[in-house]
């Protein structure tokens, strides 16, 4: 396909609209709250975790050290929420250590493999319901863990819980923490220095993934459809990964495959600086366009109902082949794309099949599979398999 015949998609861009951030008009106030007051703001409601956050991923370890800092009255990093409302707050930085603090309160720490599921659960309920909290699925207990390595010596505090502090309870309770509250004032509207400030604050590299970035420095409608997508039954069944992936790799597997499909013209190596640029490129994109491509993904998903379970795994069943499945993706919806329709089509596992053993689509997937020849090289093989 022609770079004229993918321009329907972005004729209406206009040239980068991003405001500088000394277009702002933003207050900050330092404010000091108490332990027990935060985890009251979690728990009502009024302290919230944007979408464009990362999910919580701390180890106990962490989280121990940091209710161990707090108990002692060590300094710990300031917190930084933004002000949408009347006690309304999201958090702009800072959610390891408040969730770190609610989840030591509750008495229980979450599992790795159930946080982005525990995110979801959060949002929709306010909180975590108690038979959820209670679950041993979902959580272990929350006992402090600070070995010392030492064989003679013991933190006085290791296997501590919240309801065995007794004498430093109170203490823990009553600590303070330095809560930076920021409000844009002007321009009314949209909340978007809250990312500028986000994006600043982390681009230290707070050990965040490449696609959890991504997420937001350009949050958007596109974004949020790329998350709800992300949950469909039907596109976690053909991952194979039941529960969200906590670094948000699921969600850069369809980053990219959409981004093959519509914009794969513009590609230009690396893979990170095309998806950051198609990202910022979605950020303009109109909503009925946007729930075009989620219309066509989804009939996609449809097409590939009667598939046998793992049908885009390597050989051996054993991992998700990224660039078979995005390169039948492209071939499939790329005619449908173009006549900006849905998908009327069966996937046959047999061409599949045919594709993973082609001589030239194994080669251009074994090594530099990012560049952009062999993405032409895959995606001129499964068209030959899959039909114009």
């Amino acid at each position: 396909m022609s770079n004229s015949e993918i321009k329907w998609f972005f004729d209406d861009l206009d040239e980068d609209i991003d405001l500088q951030i000394d277009e702002y008009d933003i207050s900050s106030a330092p404010n000091d709250f108490n332990v027990m007051t935060l985890f009251n703001f979690i728990q009502t409601g009024s302290i919230k975790i944007p979408g464009f956050q990362r999910n919580f991923v701390w180890d106990i370890k962490k989280s121990s050290k940091l209710i161990e800092s707090l108990i002692l009255g060590l300094p710990v990093p300031q917190l930084f929420i933004y002000e949408q409302g009347r006690n309304n707050f999201l958090v702009i930085d800072g959610q390891q250590r408040l969730m770190s603090v609610y989840y030591f309160i509750k008495q229980r720490f979450p599992r790795k493999e159930k946080r982005a599921e525990l995110r979801e659960i959060f949002e929709a309920y306010n909180g975590i319901p108690e038979d959820i909290l209670q679950n041993d699925d979902y959580f272990q207990r929350f006992n402090l863990s600070l070995p010392t390595g030492l064989v003679d010596r013991v933190n006085p505090f290791h296997g501590k819980n919240y309801a065995t502090l007794s004498d430093y309870k109170t203490q823990f309770d009553l600590r303070p923490l330095r809560v930076i509250i920021v409000k844009q004032n002007t321009p009314e509207g949209d909340d978007s220095s809250m990312y500028e400030i986000f994006n600043r604050l982390n681009s230290g590299g707070a050990n965040l993934k490449a696609q959890e970035i991504r997420t937001s420095m350009y949050h958007s409608y596109f974004y949020e459809a790329i998350q709800e997508l992300n949950k469909l039954k039907a596109w976690r069944g053909i991952l194979g990964l039941p529960a969200l992936d906590i670094n948000m790799k699921d969600n850069e597997i369809l980053l990219r495959c959409v981004a093959m499909l519509v914009d794969f013209e513009s590609y230009r190596s690396s893979m990170t600086k095309f998806l950051n640029q198609f990202s910022k490129k979605m950020k303009q994109v109109d909503k009925e366009k946007v729930d075009f491509i989620k219309s066509i993904f989804k009939s996609f998903l449809d097409a590939c109902s009667e598939l046998p379970e793992k049908s885009f795994y390597s050989r051996g069943g054993n991992r998700f082949n990224i660039a078979l499945f995005e390169s039948v993706f492209r071939s499939v919806c790329l005619p449908y794309f173009n006549a900006k329709t849905l998908v009327d089509y069966k996937v046959d596992f047999e061409k599949i099949e045919k594709l993973r053993q082609d001589e030239n689509f194994v080669e251009a997937s074994s090594e530099g599979t990012a560049k952009k020849s062999n993405l032409e090289k895959r995606f001129q093989v499964a068209r030959s398999v899959f039909g114009e």
